[in-house]
């Protein structure tokens, strides 16, 4: 029998016909069944046309709405007895909500169940985001006056992420058969880069544009190149080469500018570097020196720095909410809350990576392949996190994975500090470290709990075949959700291909980790 009709007798099998389709409704695959009935099931499937892809068409749809109408009552909403700070978090989750809606369109018209459900999951972390910028200040007594629609609309997420992943394997199955299976390649980027963009990475700049201090360039600010850039047409690769300089400028990539690339002289060469953080009035989304939503964003021969310091706790370097984001060979430094991977799809390559507290951290879908992870020195009685990852749902895709790097300590940090792989920032949050190299610094417990309990049994962590001092596993966390990998087929769910939503991948590092993993 052929896979699809084996498929498709599979799910109709699941959730029934005819007079049984009352019975078995796919809403009960939804954390809030009840809601998906009420707002999306108006009537039994019944006939083979109404089937689960009607149903993520209708969740999606109603999402949608409801996303449209809780943006218009924000917008709406008299902020007028709202402190400064209390201002800027509402500014924030307007951004927040307009990109919502931007994740929800694109999800409704795609066919690719990967890239929706990273989607949906960048939808779901704005809402988060929304919240957290009032929880920095300590001002949840602002959240109050938001509109009650907010908590429905966090349940239609949820519902939406639930009814996607159930349709993913058919439409999979679909889209395999329309394009014959992906290329693997050979040169350590990801099947999704263009062999143009690969070769931008690996060859000598030349720009668009050339940023320069000394007015030997187009301009000279990165803003001001980046401004520029927003009234090109087509959707052509644009490149800024900025030369090397300390350029002291907070940088912001919007959403609208898609295809940027920005390359530098090298690391410690061009410096992008500001000092915005949450104890002088920022929030943590909007602290960061260099922010960029636009899709296919790549960044090379760059220092992102945020110099506040780990007495002004967080304060971003580098923020990324870009699809098909790459980071090669770039440096990000800071103390608290250094690396932002916000969300959807990130690869960072051969990077150095420095902070103090849940410096890596975010809801993305993350890779960090053979880069060096520095712990700085924090403030005195202080510990230190690498990872803080930020998912909330267990059917977000999202996830931090360093894969063949190296966890050491930074020229700064001295004997004494108490240093951990990471902490849960979220309900479910995922973390793995692979084939690393973990320098003695790190605490032979390995992970810290965030706050008694929470999380300790709905979080993934996963170590898999680390070595060095600090990679013995014996004295380990006991939690139900941490997890020692022994099996290459567990592991390879979280290789660059499979994880960053590609079939295979070969990495240049040596790794071996091939498709089949």
């Amino acid at each position: 029998m052929d896979k699809l009709v084996i498929i498709i007798v599979l799910i109709f099998l699941m959730f029934g016909l005819g007079h049984s389709a009352t019975s078995i409704s796919p809403c009960s695959q939804t954390p809030y069944p009840q809601l998906c009935h009420s707002l999306v099931v108006t009537k039994p499937l019944t006939t083979i046309d109404q089937t689960q892809f009607e149903l993520r068409e209708s969740a999606l749809k109603v999402t949608l709405n409801k996303a449209h109408h809780a943006h218009g009552l924000i917008v709406a909403m008299d902020v007028s007895s709202f402190n400064e700070r209390a201002k800027v978090a509402w500014a924030d989750c307007l951004e927040l909500y307009e990109d919502t809606i931007y994740q929800l369109n694109r999800s409704l018209g795609s066919n690719d169940p990967g890239s929706t459900q990273t989607w949906l999951s960048a939808a779901t972390t704005n809402q988060q985001t929304c919240k957290n910028g009032f929880m920095d200040f300590n001002l949840a007594s602002y959240l109050k006056p938001f509109p009650v629609i907010l908590s429905d609309f966090s349940k239609l997420l949820s519902n939406s992420l639930a009814i996607n992943k159930v349709v993913a394997p058919l439409m999979a199955s679909l889209s395999t058969k329309k394009t014959g299976g992906r290329r693997l390649l050979s040169d350590g980027f990801p099947e999704w880069m263009s062999s143009a963009d690969r070769k931008l990475l690996q060859t000598a700049p030349k720009g668009d544009v050339v940023v320069a201090q000394d007015g030997s360039g187009d301009y000279k600010t990165i803003s001001a190149a980046v401004a520029a850039a927003k009234g090109r047409s087509g959707g052509k690769r644009f490149v800024i080469y900025v030369k090397a300089g300390v350029y002291k400028e907070n940088v912001v990539i919007s959403r609208s500018m898609k295809n940027l690339m920005v390359i530098g002289d090298g690391m410690g060469s061009t410096i992008v570097t500001a000092s915005k953080n949450s104890q002088d009035g920022a929030t943590t989304f909007g602290s960061a020196t260099f922010a960029v939503s636009g899709d296919g964003f790549m960044a090379r021969d760059m220092t992102f720095e945020n110099t506040a310091g780990p007495q002004k706790h967080q304060a971003v370097a580098l923020r990324s909410g870009s699809d098909h984001s790459v980071f090669y060979s770039c440096s990000i430094k800071g103390y608290q809350d250094s690396l932002y991977v916000y969300a959807q799809r990130q690869f960072y390559r051969d990077c150095d990576i420095y902070g103090t507290i849940d410096f890596i951290f975010g809801n993305a879908v993350s890779v960090l392949q053979n880069c060096n992870i520095y712990i700085r020195k924090p403030m005195s009685g202080q510990w230190t996190t690498v990872t803080a990852q930020g998912r909330t749902d267990p059917n977000e895709n999202t996830g931090i994975v360093i894969h063949n790097s190296r966890v050491t300590g930074g020229s700064d940090l001295s004997g004494g500090v108490k240093c951990y792989l990471g902490r849960p920032w979220q309900k479910y949050s995922r973390t793995v470290f692979m084939k690393s190299s973990l320098g003695g610094l790190i605490n032979s417990a390995g992970w810290l709990p965030w706050s008694g309990n929470f999380a300790l049994s709905t979080l993934y962590y996963g170590e898999y075949m680390n070595t060095g001092p600090g990679a013995d596993t014996s004295g380990r966390v006991k939690w139900p959700g941490y997890h020692v990998m022994t099996s290459a087929t567990e592991a390879g769910k979280f290789s660059v291909g499979n994880f960053l939503a590609g079939d295979a991948w070969i990495p240049s590092t040596g790794v071996p980790f091939t498709s089949g993993l």
